[in-house]
């Protein structure tokens, strides 16, 4: 799955390639991408709008037009592809943009869990689905008195926890593994058994994970790569996702993979001890 650090690479790479084009049409082969609104609404709202610019908030795309945003989400495997317009729709390709000057921008999504929200500029962060979420590790907001507030009742696993876009969002199953591993945590430990040192631990962890792998473009793992031939180069950099059967980089001991809440979950049993 695309998380927080694949989709701001996608981001750096449109806002590079798409900037100033004018929609002159749209084609929709899958509406149900299409949220809370008709395909006779979504284009009549879209059309011979331009594109002024393109930011990010967790997990979801927002592309600012001259009234009103565009809100995608990528779900499991949703991706971007700018194209000309002669080259023939391949399959997956459920929604085409067509510019003014010839190109299109394909999304694709094989199977079709992605979303498409139609926002007012000043609506972007107060409605739904942004509004839902937490805020994003490195925000000045996310501090240690916040996250304990979302954290001391909760008597659930930490990992659980952290994949809920809800408490902080931004990381997914991969980046998770790694700032627990980073912050000394087993994934199964109870969040509310956290104490200070820990909340600023993940804090700490997540913020420096997620400008690493931005750095390096995200995470390709299995079928997930950024569109226009983008891939990330995160995944030469994990120290324990993927890792099971190998040695920990900090002692040495064996990785080892369990289910945490039905995700696969890799730490080190040495460096990462449940709190009892």
């Amino acid at each position: 799955m695309p998380e927080l650090p694949e989709v701001e690479t996608v981001r750096r790479t449109l806002n590079n390639m798409i900037l100033g084009k004018t929609i002159a049409s749209i084609d929709i082969h899958y509406s149900k991408i299409i949220k809370d609104l008709s395909t006779t609404e979504f284009k009549d709202i879209l059309i011979g709008q331009t594109l002024k610019d393109i930011s990010r908030y967790g997990k979801y795309l927002i592309f600012i037009f001259e009234d009103i945003a565009l809100i995608s989400h990528l779900r499991m495997e949703g991706k971007y592809f700018l194209k000309d317009r002669a080259e023939p729709l391949e399959k997956h390709e459920h929604i085409v943009f067509n510019f003014t000057d010839g190109s299109t921008l394909r999304y694709h999504d094989v199977r079709k869990f992605g979303t498409m929200d139609i926002r007012d500029l000043n609506e972007i962060y107060t409605s739904l689905p942004i509004s839902k979420l937490g805020y994003e590790p490195y925000d000045k907001l996310m501090t240690v008195k916040h996250l304990r507030g979302k954290l001391k009742n909760k008597r659930v696993a930490i990992k659980t926890c952290l994949l809920d876009q809800t408490i902080m969002t931004g990381l997914g199953n991969i980046y998770v593994d790694e700032v627990l591993f980073l912050s000394n945590l087993h994934p199964e430990t109870i969040a509310s058994s956290l104490d200070e040192n820990d909340y600023e631990k993940i804090i700490k962890s997540a913020t420096s994970v997620l400008y690493k792998a931005i750095g390096l473009g995200g995470t390709t793992i299995r079928s997930y790569t950024s569109s226009l031939g983008v891939t990330g180069r995160f995944q030469n950099e994990l120290n324990v996702h993927t890792k099971k059967g190998e040695h920990c980089p900090k002692c040495s001991a064996i990785i080892e993979k369990k289910k945490v809440n039905g995700r696969g979950s890799y730490y080190c049993p040495n460096c990462q001890k449940n709190k009892k």
